[in-house]
């Protein structure tokens, strides 16, 4: 497996991103999947980015990002670090891919001099909320972000110290 950075707006990011909407769609039964607005531009060093792995065959099999937030009025404190687009293929679920997004995409953050890494999930997700709290993050009373009032959502947070 290979892990690159890729802008937001790379073809088989496009490609994975159609695919991750759809799933959202069917978990949730909103055929817009996620309303977040996103720009290729947030997820550009050093103020966020994006990975996708690729395996052997260079087939596209996940990918995952990181945007700069600031406070806001959508409850982000200055210094957040926001995932965006987790995501893994069903054939390649169960690989560890997903933790090692996650692992590279919080140092980077670190790095950037990020204070806090965020993300808003949902409850039809269970996987990724399981991935979640055993990567150390933590459920936060004041949600965040574009879902922040519905009833679905799950906010969770991870400080992020250097060392």
């Amino acid at each position: 497996m290979r892990i690159v950075p890729v802008p937001f707006d790379h073809p088989d990011a496009m490609k994975l991103n159609e695919i991750v909407l759809q799933e959202y769609a069917v978990r949730y039964g909103d055929p817009e999947g996620d309303a977040t607005p996103l720009d290729p531009s947030m997820f550009a060093p050093p103020r966020g980015l994006y990975l996708l792995a690729y395996d052997d065959a260079e087939r596209p099999l996940a990918t995952g990002g990181w945007r700069s937030m600031d406070a806001n009025g959508e409850n982000y404190r200055d210094g957040d670090a926001e995932l965006k687009r987790m995501f893994v293929v069903r054939e390649a679920r169960g690989l560890g891919l997903a933790r090692r997004i996650l692992g590279l995409l919080e140092e980077d953050a670190r790095q950037a001099g990020r204070t806090r890494m965020v993300l808003e999930t949902g409850i039809e997700q269970p996987e990724a909320i399981a991935l979640y709290t055993s990567s150390g993050y933590e459920p936060v009373t004041e949600k965040f972000g574009h879902y922040r009032f519905e009833k679905e959502s799950r906010c969770f947070s991870k400080p992020l110290r250097k060392g």
